[in-house]
């Protein structure tokens, strides 16, 4: 009887722990758009200031390197901003390519995209430290409002050696940068928690609806790849925002492991067929219905006004 209990238990504790990985198995990475100046700044705060923030709370969590993706127009605008590539570099982190002015492929000529895209990469080579940039992610996630510019698109960063650094994780963070700069000129402290519990609970929210979509399209998770920018609220709630994840069971991947997934396939080879490479529009083509996506609780550009 004794021998049947220990056994028992052994096998309880067997299942249990069987269903950790399940429980933690989700795995994110971390990408950083706009770099090296992303929406406004708030008073007594630089770009570099925010980038080295960004760096403390990444190497905290020994996140694996990540990628930001740069737009070169910023160094004319802020040239103070430079030491912020620097710093990004030194620390160990890539830089891709996000186009020199921020260019929407959806409402210009491919031909001026192509342009502004190639624009951009005299200062990736300056600026990369040897790493390879070719690495796209498409401002505004606009890849072309028509069948044939999409395909040209494609076409134009296959000749020239570039994946796609696709978005299946993004909860709208670039929305609070803004009104942050604002509530620290207005030093509403009330305004500014408020602030930091929507944002927290808007990344919990989109998790749980990526989540839903990958389980009704594989059944399980895929890793996800999540889109963020260098913003000064982005920077003061890095260090809570990491801890929401892993306490949502994520674990940190690089940019390059997660898209070794199939799911990405179309977008680390822009050379084969076009295939979704966002959930949403996965879900769409399978024509599954789509989760309920959540809805803001507050309306954060109505803060500080």
């Amino acid at each position: 009887m004794k021998n049947q209990c220990g056994m028992r238990s052994l096998l309880i504790a067997a299942l249990a722990f069987a269903a950790i990985p399940f429980a933690t198995s989700q795995q994110i990475a971390f990408t950083w758009d706009d770099l090296p100046a992303h929406s406004a700044l708030p008073p007594g705060e630089t770009r570099v200031e925010i980038g080295r923030k960004l760096i403390a709370a990444i190497q905290g969590e020994r996140m694996p390197p990540v990628y930001g993706f740069m737009n070169g127009v910023q160094l004319d605008r802020e040239p103070d901003s430079v030491p912020m590539l620097k710093d990004w570099t030194y620390a160990g982190y890539m830089l891709g390519n996000h186009t020199w002015s921020h260019m929407n492929l959806n409402t210009m000529d491919l031909v001026d995209w192509e342009a502004d895209l190639r624009k951009n990469e005299p200062l990736l080579d300056k600026y990369a430290e040897g790493n390879d940039w070719h690495w796209l992610r498409f401002p505004f996630l606009a890849e072309g409002d028509t069948p044939a510019k999409r395909a040209d698109a494609r076409a134009f960063l296959a000749a020239h050696g570039y994946r796609i650094a696709a978005v299946t994780m993004s909860f709208g963070d670039y929305m609070w940068n803004e009104p942050y700069a604002r509530c620290v000129a207005k030093n509403d402290t009330t305004a500014i928690a408020q602030l930091e519990s929507t944002y927290l609970q808007a990344a919990a929210e989109d998790a749980d609806f990526r989540r839903a979509m990958s389980k009704a399209l594989f059944s399980h998770d895929i890793p996800y790849v999540l889109l963020m920018h260098v913003g000064a609220f982005d920077a003061r709630m890095l260090p809570r925002l990491l801890k929401l994840y892993r306490d949502k069971g994520f674990t940190f991947i690089s940019l390059q492991d997660a898209e070794n997934d199939p799911f990405y396939a179309s977008a680390l080879d822009p050379s084969l067929p076009e295939q979704p490479d966002s959930l949403e529009g996965a879900m769409q083509a399978r024509g599954l219905p789509m989760p309920a996506r959540p809805k803001a609780s507050v309306d954060v550009n109505s803060l500080c006004p």
